[in-house]
């Protein structure tokens, strides 16, 4: 049986001629940059969700001001300023294909902005009129919903509502300058209309956001994110890793942008960035909301949580347990390609915040009802050098430092190098940048990166990160370091694309007696063929594999296979992966493309098959029906999961379903 698969699965990797439409081009960059630490963060669902409103709405790239440009994650700041200032010399843009004269734009990133971006006609200054608004504004309606064709534990009678999870969406927008709407979600398990949920969904975002209303550039009200500098005050939106880190060139993301995701990490206000003439902006931004908190015996909160499920009545009691104000802004200055900024957070809860300390890796996490951050980051970037950094301190004085250099070399040849240090006792908590232990605190580390493109056709990357960690963390009960390497290869050749890549992660943990240190080396391995034919059929070809070289050395590896339609008003994509992994440590990741808005990776351990076809239909101009139905199959168990998501079965089947109707 496992035989036939893998044959199978190599037949129609080598024997399909395909275009490459499994995976649009912000798809494909998603899948190059993330690595494992991405995939179990919040982060990279936020810029998936991100890239799919930005690919349903695109902006006017004649319109874009250098923080709206700052929105795309795969653009550095040397690319951003080249845009900026050939618009300038030469006037609004004609044809997408005018970005061939910005030199550092290559091939594979202009076409990625394609997708966002739209050449509009040239208008006058400020805010639209607002019968225009109202008669050429879009409608967007979308409810989407997932089956189970299975039942878990919890189900019978532990959780409150009923195993279905979805969601609905109304967005209304015009051009980039209006953006409303709301978002009504809930979790499979979570009652509806029912309990604490008498008002149906359990969670809702409302969002509004303006832009250019005259010196006020956007204005935020309702639910909505932020970030300031490199993240070391505040960071609400989304922080990628390291590859992606390498490719942009150490740029990071400023600015605020509405809230429209189902995610539960956001602000919840107002917000606003007023350009005060001469190179300055003001930023400045008010939060109150509930939030949920697991409680001490003493009233005092033990930990704030942001999973967002409310399942059971364990689970509904931390609901919304604890309120937190937030208040802050920016100052910055703008003069060409120089930045300076001064950023300022404060939080303040209902509850004081007492983790339990008990554990040595926990002595040093934030504790206390208020929380105040500072920083100043500065930024200067020109043709072939970025500078960019940001130095804070919490209210305790504590330091929390992050600083690149990047250089373009030649047009063949860039580097770059970060530098980062946050004491182990500095405190925030909505810092969010750059780390290799997930947090901005505990950490000193460099990092080096380097690519080469001698060609349109070939571009390496590689890069190598050395943490350094002065206080015990978790399975590390003293200082510790942990190294990482990494080599990735793009190649394409007519038709055809070849990538791979190779990581080594050297991590420090105690040993069985906690007296000392043990290296456990991590190898994964990923390789990935396509080759693009005519009429719209598509192929992708990806093995992953993992060896976990410590104790007794385990393996794990995936074969996967997609293949794709498309037509003028039908899209068909289905794809089959065979998966065998000694242990979790081993584990593989899988991305399957489902409906907008829907992040589709999973992780799979042990053994078995996973299999899944979708079909999208535009009937109309305005109403396109999605329908996406999933298998997994293990070899190696007769239950899946545990606690109460464990399913009494081997195999688990799920149906997707998409309604979108524009008007």
């Amino acid at each position: 049986m496992k035989a036939r698969i893998v044959t199978l699965l190599l037949m129609l990797s080598l024997g399909v001629k395909a275009q490459d439409v499994q995976l649009r081009p912000w798809e494909v960059y998603l899948n190059e940059v993330m690595t494992l630490e991405d995939v179990e963060s919040a982060s990279l669902e936020t810029v998936y969700d991100l890239l799919c409103e930005l690919e349903q709405h695109p902006l006017d790239i004649n319109s874009l001001t250098r923080e709206t440009l700052e929105q795309f994650p795969f653009l550095s700041a040397q690319q951003i300023e080249e845009i900026i200032e050939y618009r300038d010399r030469y006037g609004p843009l004609k044809s997408v294909g005018e970005l061939q004269m910005v030199r550092s734009l290559d091939y594979a990133q202009r076409r990625l902005l394609s997708y966002f971006i739209y050449i509009g006609d040239e208008q006058e200054r400020g805010f639209p009129k607002l019968d225009d608004i109202a008669r050429y504004g879009r409608h967007e309606l979308m409810a989407t919903a997932r089956i189970p064709f299975y039942r878990r534990k919890g189900d019978d009678g532990t959780y409150l509502g009923d195993p279905y999870r979805h969601w609905l969406r109304y967005q209304f927008t015009y051009l980039d300058a209006v953006k409303a709407g709301f978002v009504g979600a809930k979790d499979a398990g979570e009652p509806f209309f029912t309990g604490r949920n008498r008002w149906g969904y359990d969670h809702y975002a409302f969002y509004l956001q303006l832009r250019g209303l005259g010196r006020l550039e956007s204005l935020c009200l309702g639910h909505y994110r932020i970030s300031m500098g490199m993240g070391l005050v505040m960071n609400s939106d989304f922080s990628l890793g390291k590859v992606a880190m390498l490719q942009n060139l150490g740029r990071a993301s400023t600015g605020l942008r509405a809230h429209s995701s189902r995610s539960d990490n956001f602000l919840q206000g107002a917000a606003a960035t007023l350009n005060l003439g001469k190179g300055l902006r003001l930023t400045a931004f008010g939060s109150y909301r509930p939030i949920d908190a697991t409680l001490n015996k003493d009233g005092t909160a033990a930990t704030l949580l942001n999973t967002g499920y409310h399942r059971t009545e364990a689970e509904m009691d931390k609901k919304h347990n604890l309120d937190m104000l937030k208040a802050g802004g920016s100052l910055s200055y703008q003069y060409g390609g120089l930045h300076i900024g001064l950023n300022m957070a404060y939080s303040q809860l209902s509850r004081e915040l007492k983790p339990n300390t008990s554990a040595l890796y926990r002595k040093n996490y934030p504790q206390g009802k208020d929380f105040l951050n500072t920083s100043l980051d500065y930024r200067y970037a020109s043709h072939r050098l970025s500078l960019s950094g940001e130095t804070a301190i919490d209210k305790a004085g504590h330091l929390a430092t992050i600083n690149t250099a990047s250089i373009r070399l030649s047009d063949t040849w860039s580097m770059m190098a970060l530098q980062r240090f946050y004491a182990y006792s500095y405190a925030s908590i909505d810092a969010q940048s750059f780390s290799e232990g997930g947090r901005v605190q505990n950490e000193s580390g460099v990092y080096l990166g380097l690519t080469w493109q001698p060609s349109p056709s070939l571009r390496l990357d590689a890069y190598t990160d050395f943490a350094y960690f002065a206080w015990a963390r978790y399975q590390v009960s003293q200082s510790s370091n942990n190294w990482d390497h990494l080599l990735q290869g793009t190649w394409q050749h007519r038709r055809w694309t070849l990538d791979a890549r190779y990581r080594l992660r050297l991590k420090q943990k105690d040993n069985a007696d906690k007296t000392a240190l043990d290296s456990h080396p991590e190898h994964r391995l990923r390789l990935g063929l396509s080759y693009a034919g005519e009429g719209g059929f598509g192929t992708h070809t990806q093995i992953d594999g993992g060896y976990y070289a410590y104790g007794e050395k385990e393996w794990g590896m995936m074969i996967s296979q997609s293949l794709s339609y498309e037509s003028r008003r039908l899209r068909l994509n289905g794809g089959v992966g065979y998966f065998h992994t000694d242990s979790y440590d081993s584990r593989v990741y899988l991305y399957e493309k489902g409906p907008l808005y829907t992040y589709g990776l999973t992780s799979f351990y042990g053994e078995g098959i996973r299999y899944w076809l979708m079909a999208r239909a535009a009937i109309g101009q305005k109403l396109t029906l999605t329908a996406k139905i999933g298998v997994t199959d293990y070899f190696d168990r007769s239950t899946i999961g545990s606690s109460y998501q464990q399913i009494d079965a081997s195999s688990m089947t799920d149906m997707d379903l998409q309604v979108r109707w524009k008007f």
